[in-house]
């Protein structure tokens, strides 16, 4: 009887220090629980941003390639947001910088966010994204197309990695490199893993775009998240849902389905009018996690600062708006400047805060942004 409950405390102890140990290095992090990711949310500030680009920039590439990258327009342009008060910035890279010298790519990204930091900025760095040109091409950028909405911006993976899965092992190379080397940086604030992974680019690049496109992201997608967990980040990861009715499992597509069971906090997009934010808001509710607005104002639509933040704020949504300096992408111009001819500022800007010059696009709306993230106080 004594032998046996020894034999029973020696495997005790053997459970209880096994319990104890850490997990292996090599092993993927799991999905933050809703506690987890609770606690997480509770140590930032309110969530306020722009989704950046240098006015000097027509696209990722031309923004992070070594003879285009321009600190000096990044450091003031992220200047002019701290002036506002904000605090995050969201950030597109691409695959191919990386693929061509990840070094160097990883050092300008390390410097942009040294610059991020003096501003007080923690950007939420976008790993893939399904919008617009989908013929990538390194090198010299063509110029911007006049009047045109995002006339250069382009797709990562391109269409040919997309639809070629024996070209799709350097990706694998690029998420795993990309997050662990900033796995444990607290100048990041969120991995976006995929932005609008499903965008058919209907009105812009639709007779070239890749058909069934939805077929060949969705494995990619989830094996995106995947690469990226093995990583271990500390930062949070998110790819944010942008159509469609979310309030329910039957509702969705196999695509958002994926973003949304994936994400440690929920990400989404909205550019309708107030009533249809709030409404978005109530319909993720039930993921009981953090939410962030990853997307929204376009002025003519009715998505504005003053309709959207008094909400956000009250639901504790963070919030990125679309646009920050008119520059090289054009997105002052509507998404129907692609149909429709415009040979000179349109009646109102649909997207973008500020003017090259650094002087607001309205004066009323970073008034209000300043008060109320605090920065000014309201007379």
């Amino acid at each position: 009887m004594k032998k046996m409950n020894l034999n029973l405390l020696v495997l005790l102890s053997l459970f209880l220090f096994c319990c104890k140990q850490p997990a292996k290095k090599d092993e993927a992090r799991q999905i933050w629980t809703k506690e987890e990711a609770g606690e997480w949310y509770g140590k930032q500030k309110w969530i306020v941003g722009s989704n950046f680009l240098p006015s000097t920039a027509i696209n990722q590439l031309e923004m992070w390639q070594a003879d285009s990258f321009d600190t000096v327009t990044i450091s003031k342009e992220l200047g002019w947001a701290k002036s506002l008060g904000m605090n995050t910035m969201r950030v597109y890279l691409h695959d191919l910088p990386y693929q061509e010298d990840s070094t160097g790519f990883l050092k300008r990204i390390d410097s942009f966010l040294d610059l991020a930091k003096q501003q007080d900025i923690r950007p939420i760095l976008v790993i893939f994204d399904s919008c617009w040109d989908p013929n990538p091409k390194s090198g010299k950028q063509r110029d911007p197309k006049p009047f045109v909405h995002n006339s250069g911006w382009v797709q990562s993976p391109g269409l040919e990695v997309l639809r070629d899965t024996t070209k799709q092992a350097r990706l694998e190379g690029y998420v795993k490199g990309l997050i662990s080397h900033f796995a444990g940086d607290n100048r990041i604030l969120a991995w976006d893993v995929w932005n609008e992974p499903d965008n058919p680019n209907t009105s812009s690049y639709g007779p070239i775009e890749l058909k069934d496109k939805e077929k060949y992201v969705l494995p990619l997608l989830q094996k995106t998240f995947a690469w990226a967990r093995e990583a271990n980040p500390t930062q949070p990861l998110t790819s944010g849902v942008w159509r469609n009715d979310w309030s329910a499992d039957s509702l969705l597509t196999p695509i958002e389905k994926v973003q949304l069971d994936e994400s440690d906090v929920i990400s989404f997009h909205c550019y309708d009018k107030p009533e249809d934010f709030e409404k978005r808001i109530h319909q993720l509710e039930r993921y009981g996690r953090p939410m962030i607005c990853t997307e929204y104002m376009a002025r003519p639509n009715g998505s504005t600062f003053q309709g959207f933040l008094p909400i956000a704020k009250k639901y504790n949504v963070g919030m990125v708006n679309w646009g920050f300096v008119d520059g090289k992408s054009q997105t002052i111009y509507p998404w129907d400047s692609w149909q429709k001819k415009y040979t000179g500022d349109p009646p109102l800007w649909f997207h973008d805060i500020f003017r090259k010059d650094g002087t607001p696009y309205k004066t009323e709306e970073t008034d209000f942004i300043k008060q109320i993230t605090g920065v000014q106080k309201s007379s």
